[in-house]
């Protein structure tokens, strides 16, 4: 008996060592329309992370909602000591420190923006910074955006950040809960903001000349837009927004245009589920290019251009919290034709999609034990 009871801890301990030794998750293959993937979890130790950029020579930047910047080293090593020098950041509500990008030229001005939830007594609001990335700290730091008006609410902070192939920075908001304010030139919330690389206002801007509108205003109506990307043969902005109980929204905003929230949507009031505004559409609103009714609950948007999956070439990914999945859109004359869910329930919710400098997708999930994964195409053995 005493023989036999070594023998079975000996084997359990076996099998502690040999699962310890596999990367996470590495051996999960899922055979979807056009290939066989596989998924692997490069690391499990972030707190609800919000976004991810890559650097030079493949190295990354994390967002956490709590306020701090991690960084990850080519290896996927995760580096316990945040990145230094950025400003007093809480989580509150849906905001906390959110976007992080690269400037188009960083390799010679290091500089990185990111986008927060800004408190000035008990009131919030998205503000924009950017500086000089030097030895793991931000150096020469300015704020470049604050949103106007802050206000108490925990809800609809945008945000993301994109340059174009001009150099312009769009800045996407949401409408911070108050629906009216979408519809209120003279109100950030609720808007699509384009601005230059240090916050100054471009001439060309469709409200530069209207007194009673914010000048950074590049198109309105939206509710809470929480993915942007640039399309990859037309460099033109695609956008895609939480709708409240159905009615999420993927858009091409276009300067001065009114994407109708809360005036036209295909949501309908949480809970009681009664008609908001005046229906679907009304004539001098735009409507959207694709809607999710139920509401997938979308976050984080990348078109893919790499090798690693060429029958996916130019498809449009998107991360879905409620649903936790990735969903795989093909485009057609800027029309969605085909839709494909992948990854259902097995990572959690999928708070951000992008596509690394190795052609491999990358995910973040949201988490208080968030994960970065990796997906790989695999062949048929």
């Amino acid at each position: 008996m005493h023989h036999t009871n070594v023998a079975r801890a000996g084997l359990i301990i076996y099998l502690l060592f040999a699962c310890a030794a596999q990367p996470l998750f590495a051996n999960n293959l899922i055979e979807t329309e056009k290939q066989i993937i596989g998924y692997e979890v490069v690391t499990d130790r972030l707190s609800h992370p919000w976004s991810m950029v890559f650097l030079p020579g493949g190295a990354m930047l994390i967002t956490e909602k709590n306020g701090t910047l991690r960084y990850l080293d080519a290896a996927g090593n995760l580096d316990p000591m945040p990145i230094q020098g950025l400003p007093d950041i809480r989580s509150h509500g849906q905001g906390g420190l959110l976007d992080v990008t690269l400037h188009p030229q960083f390799e010679n001005n290091r500089y990185i923006y990111i986008a927060y939830a800004e408190r000035t007594g008990n009131r919030y609001g998205t503000t924009v910074m950017r500086g000089k990335l030097k030895n793991h700290t931000l150096e020469e730091t300015e704020v470049i955006f604050r949103l106007s008006n802050k206000t108490k609410s925990r809800h609809h902070f945008g945000s993301r950040l994109v340059f174009d192939n001009q150099g312009y920075l769009f800045i996407t908001l949401g409408d911070r809960g108050d629906k009216p304010r979408a519809q209120d030139l003279s109100d950030h919330a609720g808007s699509l903001i384009r601005l230059h690389d240090d916050g100054r206002v471009p001439q060309d801007n469709p409200f530069i000349d209207n007194h009673n509108a914010r000048p950074e205003i590049y198109s309105y109506g939206h509710r809470n837009i929480q993915g942007a990307a640039l399309h990859p043969s037309s460099g033109s902005l695609w956008i895609h927004e939480h709708g409240p109980q159905g009615g999420d929204e993927i858009n091409i905003p276009q300067a001065g245009l009114n994407y109708g929230w809360p005036i036209i949507t295909y949501g309908v009031n949480y809970v009681i589920g009664t008609k908001i505004g005046e229906g679907t559409h009304k004539a001098g609103m735009e409507q959207p290019v694709h809607t999710w009714v139920p509401s997938i609950a979308p976050s984080g948007m990348t078109f893919y251009t790499g090798e690693q999956f060429p029958l996916w070439k130019d498809n449009l990914f998107v991360g879905s919290l409620k649903f936790q999945q990735l969903v795989r859109l093909e485009i057609e004359n800027n029309k969605i034709r085909h839709e494909e869910r992948l990854l259902t329930d097995k990572l959690g919710r999928i708070r951000d999609v992008r596509q690394g400098p190795d052609g491999l997708l990358y995910l973040l999930t949201d988490e208080r034990n968030g994960k970065l994964v990796k997906i790989f195409p695999k062949s048929r053995q």
